[in-house]
Formats: C-alpha cells, sequence, structure tokens
C-alpha cells in the first residue's frame, strides 16, 4: 500500500498542473487538453497486457518496481520540457505528451502488480478487501499529491513540480525494494483475450462509470476558472477523499453482499454528484459533488472488480486485473478528448451532465449482473 501510496502522490501532483500548463503557458485550447489528459490511457490498453503478463510470470514485486521507475522516466521528460516552454511551446507539448503517454505506463504496472500481490497474500474470498485498501493508498496518493503539487507550481514552477515527481517516484522505489516479493503460481497462463472475455461484462460498467473520474480530474480546474471560482484543484481533493471515506467506511460491503449489489447504489450516487457539479452556483456544492462522485465511483470500482476477480483463474489473475482496468483506461482515454470537443460546442458544464448519463449506464449494467446472479 505504501508503495502505490507514494506512486500516486507522484501522478496526483501533475493532474491539476498539466491543464493549466498546457493551456494557459503553453496556449493550447479545451480539446488539446482533453487529449494532453486523455493520451496515457490509451498507452494503459497496451500496458495492462504487458503488466499483467510480467506480474503473472516474474511476480508482482518486478512489475511494481517497473512501473516506479517509469515515475522517474515520467520526471525527466517534465524537466526536458521545461526549457523549451518560452523558445519552442510546441516541442515542449511534445514532451509532455510523452511524459503523459509513460504516465499510462506506470498507471498499469502500479495497479495492476499491487492489486494481484494483495490477491497472492489473502486469497480471492477477501478481493473485495484488496481492491478497498489499493484504493485507499491510490486516492490518498492522489489528494494528497493534488494540492502539494499546486503549492509547489505556485512557489517554483513547472520544473518544481518535475523534481517532486522524480523525488517520490525514487521514495516509492526504495520502499518497494525492500519489500519481500511472492512467487507466481507456475500454472500455465491463460490468453489475455480468454481472460478479456470473461471480465467483459463488469468492464463495460467501468467504463461507464469511470467517465465521471475522467471529467472531474480533465475538466474540474477549467471549470471552476470559467466560472469564477478559486479552489479548482480541491476539486480533485474533495473527490479523493470521497472515495477514501468510500472504501474506509462501506469497502466491506462487495465481499458481504456481492460487487454488483454495491455498485448498482454506488454509482446511483456518483450520477448525483456529477449532477451536482453541472448544476452547482457555487463551489460548495460543486466540491460535495466531486466528492459523492469519487465516492460512488470508487465502490463502483470495487464492486464490478470483485465480479471480475470471481470470473479469473488463479494463475491469470495480474492478467484478470490488467483486462479488468483495461475498459476503465477506455473511458480515461476517449473521455477527455471527447468531453473537450462538448465542451468546444455545449460550454464546460454540459460535460458533466453527459458524465452523470454515463453513469446511469453503468448502474443499468449493475442490475442486469444482479438479476442474472
Amino acid at each position: 500500500m505504501l508503495a502505490v501510496f507514494v506512486g500516486f502522490v507522484a501522478v496526483g501532483m501533475a493532474l491539476p498542473i498539466i491543464p493549466r500548463h498546457v493551456h494557459d503557458t503553453l496556449g493550447q485550447g479545451t480539446v488539446v487538453v482533453g487529449f494532453v489528459m486523455g493520451i496515457q490511457y490509451l498507452s494503459s490498453l497496451f500496458g495492462r497486457m504487458w503488466a499483467g503478463g510480467t506480474t503473472d510470470e516474474r511476480g508482482p514485486k518486478r512489475a511494481a518496481l517497473i512501473g516506479l521507475f517509469a515515475v522517474c522516466g515520467v520526471a525527466a521528460l517534465y524537466l526536458l520540457s521545461v526549457p523549451f516552454i518560452a523558445s519552442s511551446p510546441r516541442v515542449a507539448l511534445a514532451l509532455v505528451l510523452c511524459a503523459r503517454l509513460l504516465t499510462g505506463i506506470v498507471e498499469s504496472f502500479v495497479i495492476t502488480s499491487t492489486m494481484a500481490w494483495g490477491l497472492m497474500r489473502v486469497g480471492p474470498l477477501h478481493a473485495g478487501k484488496v481492491f478497498g485498501w489499493m484504493g485507499v493508498a491510490l486516492f490518498g496518493g492522489l489528494a494528497a499529491g493534488a494540492p502539494l503539487g499546486t503549492a509547489i507550481y505556485a512557489q517554483h514552477g513547472f520544473a518544481g513540480v518535475a523534481l517532486a515527481v522524480l523525488a517520490a517516484g525514487a521514495l516509492g522505489l526504495a520502499f518497494t525494494s525492500c519489500i519481500a516479493g511472492l512467487r507466481p503460481s507456475g500454472l500455465p497462463r491463460l490468453p489475455f483475450t480468454h481472460v478479456l472475455g470473461a471480465v467483459k461484462l463488469p468492464g463495460l460498467g467501468l467504463t461507464l462509470c469511470s467517465t465521471g473520474y475522467a471529467m472531474i480530474t480533465a475538466f474540474a480546474v477549467l471549470l471552476f476558472a470559467e466560472r469564477g471560482w478559486g479552489g479548482g484543484a480541491l476539486a480533485l481533493t474533495f473527490m479523493g477523499l470521497g472515495f477514501i471515506l468510500g472504501r474506509l467506511l462501506f469497502g466491506h460491503l462487495p465481499d458481504a453482499i456481492g460487487g454488483a449489489r454495491v455498485a448498482l447504489y454506488c454509482v446511483l450516487a456518483e450520477a448525483i454528484g456529477l449532477a451536482l457539479i453541472w448544476l452547482a452556483p457555487a463551489p460548495a456544492l460543486a466540491w460535495l459533488g466531486a466528492a459523492l462522485g469519487g465516492g460512488g465511483y470508487g465502490l463502483g470500482f470495487q464492486g464490478f472488480g470483485l465480479e471480475a476477480v470471481r470470473r479469473a483463474p488463479e494463475q491469470s489473475r495480474g492478467s484478470a486485473m490488467g483486462a479488468y482496468v483495461i475498459f476503465q483506461d477506455l473511458a480515461m482515454g476517449l473521455g477527455p478528448p471527447l468531453g473537450g470537443a462538448l465542451a468546444k460546442v455545449a460550454g464546460l458544464d454540459a460535460v458533466y451532465l453527459a458524465a452523470a448519463l454515463a453513469a446511469l449506464g453503468s448502474a443499468s449494467i449493475a442490475g442486469h449482473m444482479l438479476r442474472r446472479a
């Protein structure tokens, strides 16, 4: 959990900064901002397969170390872009794009390896708890990283954020190197396409409920600025806090009453939160909406994830985690560019209406799974 937390502090520090940096400093529009924010999840589509295979064949510790080493690579690319900000913004943008692509590999390896590591330690009967622990560490890192990155950016600029990301990656490598690894099962792995097919129904539910998370991370800072409000980065913090509180208070429920039932009610709560952001007349209501969205999404991820784990064979749990999270990557990769295009036509607030409707679609899939159980 500590490795996940440190790794996602590094990711979280850049989240509120990249949209502002690309929009305000590099002079790009909302469509480009959406593309930059979403491109990491397109690289994740390929990274999940690589991470799942590495985890199953070489063990989760090796895969986690690869992910944390890639964090340092992301920081190096951010640093390389700094000299070009004034003289050649297009070169700076290209390097930031490369860093975002590598961030997709970071998330693929860190999430896939640590989830599989937890499952190997406690077994599938407690899969819901593993999702809960990892989610708290992940969103705890994002919630801590967002305001930290904002503060560093205000004092030291983009170069300061890049150095902080480098320090976090190095710290994560040091921690993880000291943890004892686990041997892979040694059983023959199933083809990845077979595993992907086994988890497709909960995965589709995850795609739809991940849309709200994608829209908050990509556009909340710009929405707050457009409405003349301060505290846009706090929307990310409140989303993370909602995720953490939801997991801490209700994370036991998927193992107790079933993943589909939990997903159904929680993605409905997410839809309400996204509608609040859409309609909010003041920042406090938008923060509340972000918290509801984070809590509902987090438990929806956990509920659908439990259903995915129970469909996967033991020797392919790493691949199953990678396959399941690919469906999140679809939303995170396609959502921000599509959201940016929608914002250009209908305004930034319309993005959150669309995300609320997607969450309702996710709830319908959870209801279908519940009826079939």
